[in-house]
């Protein structure tokens, strides 16, 4: 029994490498949801590069969110916000922080081992 549950645990979590855009979660979040209800178009009319810039992150932002070229996107566990804190508050203030992120992926939230400044 052990074992399925361990299986089953792993089946959940992908080990791995995203790069995208980094966001104020929460900023991000509204804007997403910030649609017309009548609207059957909502992805053709969706601007992200502008959704992008008017969330990127600023000095006051404590919960990040990963968009990736593709519009998925994927919150920050705690441990990943810290270090996107930190990341934010050393690296000079830029319309867009492109990150690369290593670690684990459980559903829509990312578990963070490393976060850098993508090249």
């Amino acid at each position: 029994m052990a074992l399925v549950a361990l299986f089953l645990s792993s089946a959940l979590s992908f080990a791995g490498t995203w790069s995208g855009v980094l966001v104020d979660s929460g900023c991000y979040d509204s804007s997403e949801r910030n649609v017309n209800p009548t609207d059957t178009m909502i992805f053709v009319d969706r601007d992200t590069n502008q959704e992008i810039a008017y969330c990127a992150p600023n000095a006051k932002t404590k919960v990040f969110a990963l968009v990736q070229s593709d519009g998925l996107s994927f919150k920050l566990d705690s441990d990943g916000n810290a270090k996107a804190v930190e990341l934010v508050r050393r690296t000079p203030k830029r319309p867009r922080f492109s990150v690369t992120i290593t670690g684990e992926r459980n559903k829509s939230t990312l578990k963070v081992d490393s976060i850098s400044m993508a090249t």
